[in-house]
């Protein structure tokens, strides 16, 4: 298949690529993009997520599971189209989201893997539908992400799905706790996962004994929260939050005695490989997620194995999001019948066509069966999960 001088150049960037990571490992610009150039064509997929800053354990996640089923895709189809994997860094914030997303244009993507986070997401979505971009997101689960936006697909449960299955799952199983909520007030993902949760579970007959919340991540004193609760006689708390104060909380409650069950979603993934917590604080929470690494599956365990090889650590929801949306995302494109030299917009047509033709099925680490709505949302069966021995356990 003849190419034109762009595509010259991409082919170029990704064979370089391919020395570099042979050598040290790659991703997080194009220079360290990661994939092959040999073989029917190549298709250029970029992300933009947080590689520093406090979501950084996010960002990572994503760019090494992504990076991972790029190299299984090529390896396994030398002859076929390759994929090129180009990662940018948003630090978790919307302005340089879209600022990376642009880069990304200019360096010849063709499809979008991201971005991770809500916020930054829901800024770049703008972009990648005002150009015609398709994107598929690993794991920016608010609503605004996909709204109005028809190129814009969830991998992940959205923040309202997360909120209705935390509030069904403590409703059947627990029936009996007095339960109250710490959730972030200035945050989208939590409060829509919250807004969600509180009406399903008092739809249910329940009424919560007490609800705190907080306006900042950064937070680390949550006394007053946590005495509220503890006041209001509350024994289960459900926290739709990231794991940073969720590790606060947890600290700040041991420390005064108390000892409530807690039930988080999936941003309490990564809990246990966070510096300088005391992971013993965190034993028998409950956890939503789609994926847990201990899983007796053997595909799963496939993942586990190759990411623990190639990363040194145990991966995350988060990594295995991604590697579902590059297989999911390679998958739809053989469907399209276009080749790799099509516009990014042609691309992003054709995506949307067999996204949402209602034939389309993917199956992956997070789920056997996906399938999306024209809305963008994926419908796939969650999972619970607790922590024991330092382990997440499937319920």
């Amino acid at each position: 298949m003849m190419k034109n001088k762009k595509w010259t150049k991409i082919l170029a960037v990704a064979l370089s690529c391919m020395m570099i990571f042979a050598m040290a490992g790659c991703g997080g610009s194009k220079q360290e993009a990661s994939g092959s150039s040999e073989g029917a064509g190549t298709l250029y997929l970029g992300g933009t997520g947080p590689l520093t800053g406090g979501a950084a354990l996010y960002g990572l996640a994503v760019k090494n599971g992504a990076e991972l089923a790029v190299k299984e895709i090529n390896e396994a189809n030398p002859d076929g189209v390759q994929l090129v994997w180009d990662m940018q860094d948003d630090e978790h914030d919307a302005e340089k989201a879209v600022n990376a997303y642009n880069k990304l244009v200019d360096n010849g993507m063709q499809v979008l893997i991201g971005s991770v986070t809500t916020a930054p997401c829901t800024a770049v979505a703008a972009e990648a539908f005002a150009n015609r971009t398709f994107a598929l997101t690993p794991s920016a689960s608010g609503p605004a992400v996909t709204e109005g936006n028809d190129n814009v697909f969830q991998l992940c449960f959205s923040d309202p799905n997360q909120g209705v299955a935390s509030a069904e799952y403590i409703v059947n199983n627990y029936p009996d706790a007095t339960v109250g909520v710490i959730y972030n007030n200035a945050d989208n993902y939590s409060s829509g996962i919250y807004d969600k949760f509180k009406s399903e579970y008092e739809a249910s007959g329940k009424k919560l004994a007490a609800v705190e919340a907080f306006s900042d991540d950064a937070n680390a004193d949550f006394t007053a929260q946590l005495n509220s609760l503890k006041g209001a006689g509350v024994d289960l708390i459900f926290l739709p939050i990231y794991y940073t104060p969720a590790s606060n909380i947890m600290t700040q409650a041991s420390k005064m005695g108390y000892k409530p069950t807690y039930f988080g979603v999936d941003g309490m993934d990564g809990i246990l490989d966070l510096e300088g917590f005391d992971t013993s604080l965190a034993e028998g929470v409950l956890l939503l997620t789609p994926f847990t690494p201990y899983s007796d599956d053997e595909k799963v365990q496939n993942f586990v194995k190759a990411y623990e090889e190639a990363y040194g650590e145990t991966p995350i929801q988060f990594a295995a999001d991604a590697y579902d949306c590059v297989y999911a995302v390679y998958d739809a494109f053989g469907k399209t019948g276009l080749g790799t030299d099509a516009s990014m917009a042609d691309i992003c047509e054709a995506m949307i066509g067999v996204f949402t033709g209602g034939d389309f099925t993917a199956t992956g680490l997070t789920a056997e069966e996906m399938k999306w709505e024209a809305s963008g949302e994926v419908n796939k069966t969650p999972k619970v999960c607790v922590i024991e021995d330092g382990k997440y356990v499937e319920k």
